[in-house]
């Protein structure tokens, strides 16, 4: 029998987050507090003391991803062998489409709190029930977007029981499925912007990810002191 009943619980934290509540819920990379409007992700925000300059995620798929990402051949081979060939967790960063209708019904606050210079950070293949969610918001085209879930400064968590108090009293509903996968980098997703190089934080399967831009895009990944 199967310990978590991941579609079962998908479907229990998207009727939350359609309603406009907030959900805690688990990725290899660590759990995420996550939204779907404007008043969800503000609270958020509140509850991390999180300073206003940092910005939420979108969590996603790779069919969201290639809907709405505006990458370039070289970014979408980069995406495709990162996430597809070796099967990776990534913050892809890339310009992104306003246009789309997955993100016109957004209001402007919300798309500006995350976004950056024309870019949308996603959170691509992050664990078993994060395909089973990002399934949930594709086919509602419902965009969903949060951050990790902790205090800013903290740490990202990887069990329930390590998540302070505040953070988990803002949730409507809390998906335990125990310890997470990378739990042993002690860190959330790397972000890449995929077009540029540019490292924007080193985090879980970093030296993998950097091979896989050396061996075969001839690209040295280069991290600034303070990721």
């Amino acid at each position: 029998m199967a310990l978590f009943d991941i579609a079962g619980d998908a479907a229990r934290a998207f009727a939350v987050l359609r309603a406009g509540g907030i959900a805690i819920v688990p990725n290899d990379i660590g759990y995420s507090a996550l939204g779907g409007s404007k008043a969800a992700l503000e609270k958020i925000f509140v509850a991390k003391r999180r300073p206003p300059q940092k910005l939420n995620a979108m969590v996603a798929n790779m069919a969201i991803h290639r809907e709405l990402h505006a990458c370039s051949t070289r970014g979408r081979e980069i995406v495709d062998a990162i996430v597809g060939d070796y099967g990776l967790p990534l913050g892809c960063i890339a310009p992104y489409r306003s246009d789309h209708p997955m993100l016109r019904g957004l209001d402007p606050e919300t798309l500006a709190a995350s976004s950056l210079g024309g870019t949308l950070v996603m959170l691509l293949n992050a664990g078993r029930f994060h395909a089973a969610l990002t399934a949930l918001s594709a086919e509602a085209s419902f965009p969903l977007f949060g951050s990790s879930a902790n205090m800013t400064r903290t740490g990202t968590k990887f069990r329930i029981e390590d998540i302070e108090p505040e953070i988990k009293a803002i949730a409507e509903v809390i998906i335990d499925h125990g310890m997470q996968r990378f739990h042993r980098y002690a860190a959330s997703s790397t972000l890449l912007n995929v077009e540029t190089l540019e490292v924007v934080r080193v985090g879980s399967c970093f030296e993998d990810i950097a091979y896989i831009l050396l061996r075969h895009f001839g690209a040295e990944l280069q991290t600034n002191p303070r990721n």
